[in-house]
């Protein structure tokens, strides 16, 4: 348990998706977690399991799915580099320069963090975000996943840190 946080959960599994409106475009979901503000609730990350669709073979097309999940609303697909990011996965299929459909690919950032780590993430806010995008495919792309973790409530100093840091590095 993270130092000025009590637990007041037991474990929970969020499920969440979010699906392209067309192929090859930028889409985002925003799950709502529903925490309450007012008593410095907080949503502690403890795995995170996203599965995005597999991409569509074309015969001399690289094509990709890639997605991420956000403590904050997102442009486009995050990766780890923003402190915001805590967790990636992306599917791909190499076929550029050749007559088939290529050979398939699948990059994942830790879905479940060695077992030194307590949490993966702090959610101070609300609501977290899922995003996805497709490139160079016939289809309509989507990402679905789980996020685990438990509810806990922090210190009147570390909510506002936590809630502050969240907000002013969106």
């Amino acid at each position: 348990m993270p130092t000025g946080l009590k637990q007041t959960s037991s474990m929970i599994a969020v499920a969440f998706e979010s699906a392209e409106a067309a192929p090859n475009t930028f889409n985002q979901a925003t799950v709502d977690l529903n925490l309450s503000p007012l008593d410095r609730e907080v949503f502690v990350c403890v795995s995170i399991n996203l599965d995005p669709s597999t991409p569509d073979a074309q015969a001399a097309a690289d094509t990709f799915v890639s997605s991420s999940l956000t403590t904050t609303s997102q442009t486009a697909v995050a990766n780890l580099a923003n402190s915001n990011c805590l967790a990636v996965a992306s599917n791909v299929i190499r076929a550029a320069g050749f007559v088939d459909g290529g050979v398939s690919f699948q990059t994942l950032g830790s879905e479940t963090p060695p077992a030194m780590l307590e949490y993966v993430g702090i959610i101070a806010t609300n609501d977290f975000f899922v995003q996805v995008e497709g490139t160079q495919n016939i289809a309509p792309k989507a990402v679905r996943g789980k996020l685990y973790g438990y509810r806990a409530r922090a210190s009147a100093d570390i909510y506002a840190a936590l809630v502050q840091s969240e907000v002013l590095s969106a």
